[in-house]
Order: C-alpha cells, then sequence, then structure tokens
C-alpha cells in the first residue's frame, strides 16, 4: 500500500516521524507500506510560497488556498483529478466524518491513499469540490493542524495491512466485534495486593472465553454504551448484561 501526505509541515513527518518507529517503521522497511510526504509550498507560485490567504466575507484565521491544493493532489495523482483514477483523497478535518474502525479497514483495502493535512481556518471548499473524496475527524476537538490526524489514520490503517500484525492479535482487539476488548493480564500473578483472576490460571478455555466476553460486554456498557445498541448481541450476552443489573440493585 502507498500513502501520500500533503503537509505545509513536513518536518513533523521527518525520518517518517513516529510511524517510523515500531510495527509501523518495520512494515515500511519490509515493503508492506511506502509512505511518501509531500510540502504543499512546492505547488505555490509566487516567491513566498503562500499557502494561504485571507477569507472572504471578512473573520479571523486564513484559509489554504485552492489553487496549490489541487496542484498538489494532481501532481501526485500523475494527472487531472477529473480524469484520475478514483484514489481516496481525505482531508484531515475537525468538520468530517468521526473514523471509526470500520472506516480503517475499508480504507486498508485500497492499493492507494492520499491524506490532506488542513490548517488555519481550513481548506477553500473549491479545492475540497474539485479533489477531495472524504472529510474525516479523529475525534470532537480541533487540533492546530492535520498532522496528527494523518498520522492517527496512517497507523489504523496500516496496521490492519497483511503481514503487518498477526490476524489471530487483529480478530480479538477493540471494536473488531463492536465491543471494547476485555482487561488483560501477565506475570507477575500478584501485584500490590492485587491479584490476577483466578479464571485466567485456572486453564479452562471455555471459562476463559466465557469469562472475556462478559468482561467485554461490561467494559463497553460501563465507557461506551452508543455500541451495544449496534452490536451483535446473543441471547447469552443480554443475560450477562442483565444479571449485572439485578446485581447492582
Amino acid at each position: 500500500m502507498r500513502i501520500d501526505i500533503l503537509t505545509i509541515f513536513p518536518g513533523m513527518f521527518a525520518g517518517a516521524g513516529p510511524l517510523g518507529a515500531s510495527i509501523i517503521g518495520r512494515a515500511v522497511e519490509r515493503g508492506i507500506l511506502a509512505l511518501r510526504v509531500h510540502d504543499l509550498r512546492d505547488w505555490t507560485t509566487d516567491r513566498h510560497h503562500s499557502i494561504d490567504d485571507y477569507p472572504y466575507g471578512g473573520g479571523a484565521g486564513m484559509v489554504m488556498k485552492a489553487p496549490p491544493v489541487v496542484a498538489a493532489i494532481e501532481a501526485v495523482l500523475g494527472g487531472d483529478v477529473g480524469r484520475a483514477p478514483r484514489v481516496p483523497v481525505l482531508l484531515m478535518s475537525a468538520a468530517g466524518r468521526p473514523f471509526t474502525q470500520a472506516m480503517a479497514h475499508a480504507l486498508a483495502h485500497q492499493e492507494r491513499i492520499i491524506l490532506l493535512c488542513a490548517h488555519y481556518e481550513g481548506v477553500d471548499e473549491r479545492a475540497i469540490e474539485i479533489a477531495v473524496t472524504d472529510e474525516v475527524s479523529i475525534g470532537d476537538y480541533v487540533l492546530t493542524g492535520g498532522e496528527l490526524p494523518a498520522m492517527v489514520v496512517t497507523d489504523a490503517v496500516a496496521r490492519l495491512l497483511p503481514g503487518v500484525i498477526e490476524a489471530e492479535s487483529l480478530a480479538e482487539e477493540s471494536f473488531a466485534d463492536g465491543l471494547l476488548e476485555y482487561p488483560h493480564y501477565t506475570r507477575p500473578p500478584e501485584f500490590r495486593g492485587l491479584a490476577v483472576p483466578d479464571v485466567l490460571t485456572s486453564g479452562n478455555h471455555a471459562r476463559i472465553t466465557r469469562w472475556r466476553r462478559e468482561q467485554a460486554l461490561l467494559r463497553t456498557r460501563a465507557r461506551r454504551p452508543d455500541l451495544l445498541a449496534p452490536a451483535s448481541l446473543s441471547i447469552t450476552d443480554r443475560r450477562v448484561l442483565s444479571e449485572s443489573d439485578d446485581d447492582a440493585r
């Protein structure tokens, strides 16, 4: 897979930044993932390399200009956006669709994606209409720019590529089946008066599987109850939640 990142601060990705380390860095070294970082100012046409200008209609802040943004996307795609192959071009924007695990899985099936990092008050809407296929937000808060969201999206997508992480690890993590993941423990068996749950050292794999499912259900209800409504819950799952309600009373 190839991911192109368009930014006015390429230094944030020097040596691929956080993406050059750990699992994602190894994916790049092994040729599973190719990362390309492009400086948007390379497509400006004035001697000051101005990427932004005052907004029409007045107001605070500056707006990233459409010409260099569209020119950069077309150059990276290798042709006019109207005739180029439909490669996902995602604008990192607080006004975008919430980025989810389902979206990460969908993007992981692409051969290539382009991530556009916004700054200032945002990007001229005409550039978005012409060259952007989707706007993505990593949360209900505002950052100073789109570089950190681009890193988050890259990490979330790249780790799903075949050969990056063991498939078994991906199958049981949070959001894999619509729930948060169950709690984990490792040695020592007791730490500061807190012991590992007996079920995990019982050797009874059926009990362990059942316990983990119960913990995932209870943790999801406590922390993210909004995930339960769309989740596929069995009769047993619903009984676990109901019995927990009874115990709470």
